[in-house]
């Protein structure tokens, strides 16, 4: 684990190229989030249309050392519409993972939609086979709130994912 400060800004224009090798490079995205091949313009016309800043889903910057490291994202989410919550991700260059940088850009977040948005819940998803993001949601108060199968289709089949949960009342850890 590193002691660089983590901070989470906005997405500038000069992180797009970063930003769109995590999104659409194979090798700088790892195997357990590899999904295909996407539209490599939509990162920069949304960027172009609000910053990556919206209303239905938003990404910023994980910044460590003034230097681009990863992003993370929120999108909303809800099961009847006058209860809506937000389903949180995060994804790190290859030179920022194992470092304990994940974890506090996931606590920085937290602390950013609980202070910013009326929202009670926060969620986050992964596949079963990604513990390091196992402990990272746990370090950050998350609860495992069980397996969903075959919810994902990546490399060829169907993957079980783990959901997590966080709730504005629950405690969290210093």
């Amino acid at each position: 684990m590193t002691d660089e400060q983590v901070l989470l800004r906005p997405i500038s224009e000069a992180d797009l190229t970063a930003l769109e090798r995590l999104v659409h490079d194979p090798a700088a995205i790892g195997p357990l989030q590899w999904y295909g091949w996407s539209d490599p313009g939509r990162l920069r016309r949304t960027w172009a249309e609000n910053g990556l800043l919206g209303a239905e889903q938003s990404q910023l910057a994980v910044v460590t050392g003034g230097e681009f490291r990863g992003f993370v994202a929120w999108r909303r989410a809800a099961v009847v519409p006058a209860a809506p919550y937000w389903n949180i991700g995060i994804q790190l260059a290859p030179d920022a993972r194992g470092r304990g940088i994940g974890t506090r850009a996931q606590r920085l977040l937290v602390d950013y939609l609980f202070a910013h948005s009326p929202v009670v819940r926060l969620e986050a998803d992964t596949e079963t086979a990604n513990l390091a993001e196992q402990r990272a949601l746990e370090k950050c108060g998350f609860s495992r709130e069980g397996v969903q199968r075959s919810l994902v289709f990546r490399d060829g089949q169907w993957r079980d994912i783990v959901r997590y949960s966080l709730l504005r009342s629950d405690p969290r850890p210093e």
